[in-house]
């Protein structure tokens, strides 16, 4: 059973990206999807679920985001396109993953 989630938000393809932790993957793609989480996802319109990964631990996933957040573009890109080559919003999905 997974507690803690890391995803990443995305506005388009090869667009803008952005990378969150949360312990309700479903509810908080919700609220970057209605624009209620100001800021980033907000201002650039990521809007799409396109990968995310559980974690049995909080503390692994707070410490595998951060890791993430260092992490060069490319490298990012390149995790997303393992999973998702398409860049399909996995939204619709996330219901049989959680």
């Amino acid at each position: 059973m997974w507690t803690a989630w890391v995803y990443i938000m995305a506005n388009r393809r090869n667009g803008a990206i952005y990378i969150g932790m949360t312990t309700d993957l479903p509810q908080r793609v919700f609220q970057h999807r209605s624009g209620m989480v100001p800021g980033f996802t907000q201002k650039y319109g990521c809007k799409m679920l396109v990968w995310f990964q559980g974690f049995e631990r909080i503390i692994d996933a707070r410490a595998f985001e951060r890791r993430m957040k260092k992490w060069n573009r490319a490298w990012k890109v390149k995790r997303i396109e393992e999973h998702n080559p398409q860049w399909r919003d996995l939204y619709p999905e996330l219901a049989s993953h959680v």
